[in-house]
């Protein structure tokens, strides 16, 4: 293969111009890359609190993101939450202290299991009232359907028999086996 004299340096010059405009591109990316990477840093006084930090940030929900706790959460109605979480757990505040701020602030939605009281009755039970509904309506409905077919299709002929006709027909069906 030849390369022609012209070309390559044309080539060239369209490699210098492409690595000049990716490379700024790239910079920027990793730029805004570092931005959107938030890192907090929180002072304890002792491991335990640190411990309680990291344990409550995962057990509260974030009120703006679907199915995600505090800790893993970017939006800043998150990073409010974990600056309060820490400044209560500063203030020596319980486990208990700091959800019970956190649900009476935000609802019950910020807590993964909701308490059992009256307002969260349906939440708890009912899925299973629903599913214990659906499954006596399919029930009521498949007995109704069976009724009818047994109406259009007339009296089942041995559920009509008695006990001594049965017996007899029976020994009829045995005695007709045996010939």
């Amino acid at each position: 293969m030849k390369l022609d004299p012209v070309a390559v340096p044309r080539q060239a010059y369209l490699a210098q111009l492409l690595l000049a405009l990716i490379l700024p591109g790239m910079l920027l990316l990793l730029d805004s890359t570092r931005a959107f990477a938030v890192i907090e840093t929180y002072e304890f006084e002792d491991d335990g609190q640190r411990q309680q930090y990291l344990e409550l940030s995962e057990t509260l929900r974030c009120p703006k993101c679907q199915n995600q706790n505090i800790a893993d959460s970017n939006a800043p109605i998150a990073a409010d939450m974990r600056k309060e979480v820490h400044r209560l757990i500063g203030e020596g505040k319980s486990n208990d202290d700091v959800v019970d701020f956190m649900v009476e602030r935000f609802g019950e939605f910020v807590v993964y299991k909701p308490k059992l009281d009256a307002s969260t009755y349906m939440l708890w039970f009912g899925p299973g009232v629903i599913a214990i509904l659906g499954i006596i309506i399919v029930l009521t409905m498949s007995a109704k359907a069976r009724k009818k077919k047994q109406q259009q299709d007339g009296p089942d002929p041995e559920s009509t028999l008695s006990v001594a006709e049965q017996q007899k027909l029976n020994a009829l069906l045995r005695d007709q086996d045996r010939d």
